[in-house]
């Protein structure tokens, strides 16, 4: 027989490029962090050239999705929330900077009416160079946008599964999800989170010309929304 889907409270997705150190301890805090509710762990192993999908723990609510190749964050996090079946998504990184311990008071924040909670890192444990430019990127981009959000690096969020149907798939999406879901009608909220060290490795995703591709998909969000179709039923 076919086993039947389980449909969770909450669906956690977490990209993962080259993190084979760091994941043991991640799926022990989630584990901790999520006691309370009923959980799934979507993993997105995008293309990662170490052992990282074999030091994943298997079970019955932790699922794995394996790219071929290096597809990027926004394609690890796309093919996650598509494949995810919680009422609530959650995302997070997987390199142990966002901490699990603050899941808890993001859905809190659901469970009051928010569609949408962003993270901000209230304290980065980042390099100056790379909390400076974040900063300037973030100005201007929640300017551009009008999203209102401080810190859409963050990768720590959580979402209503009905704010998924905003999201489109492209390279750089990520940093766009804020002015999407708003820019679909959806309220959302911020909350301070912790940020901490990184324990194993370095940045995953490095910096390279980012800046010059979020300006460019920038541009294109900002059309995108000045686009979107805006219609509502009329009852009968």
């Amino acid at each position: 027989m076919t086993e039947e889907p389980r449909f969770p409270e909450v669906s956690v997705v977490v990209p993962l490029f080259n993190e084979e150190e760091s994941i043991s301890l991640l799926q022990t805090e989630l584990s901790a962090a999520l006691k309370n509710f009923d959980y799934e762990i979507v993993f997105v192993d995008d293309g990662s050239g170490d052992c990282t999908a074999d030091r994943i723990e298997r079970k019955m609510n932790v699922r794995l999705i394996r790219f071929e190749k290096n597809a990027g964050q926004s394609a690890a996090i796309y093919a996650g929330v598509m494949a995810a079946r919680g009422a609530t998504l959650v995302l997070i990184d997987g390199d142990l900077q966002n901490d699990p311990a603050d899941i808890p008071r993001l859905l809190a924040e659901i469970a009051r009416g928010a569609d949408l909670v962003c993270g901000y890192r209230a304290q980065r444990r980042d390099t100056r160079v790379k909390r400076l430019t974040s900063r300037i990127a973030n100005a201007v981009r929640s300017r551009f946008t009008k999203d209102g959000v401080r810190d859409t690096g963050c990768t720590l969020k959580a979402m209503r599964h009905e704010c998924v149907s905003a999201l489109v798939p492209f390279k750089g999406m990520h940093r766009f999800i804020p002015a999407l879901v708003k820019g679909a009608g959806f309220g959302l909220v911020e909350i301070p989170v912790n940020h901490r060290l990184r324990r194993f490795g370095r940045s995953k995703y490095g910096l390279g010309n980012r800046a010059l591709r979020a300006t460019i998909d920038m541009f294109g969000v900002r059309w995108l929304l000045s686009r979107r179709l805006n219609y509502k039923i009329r009852e009968s």
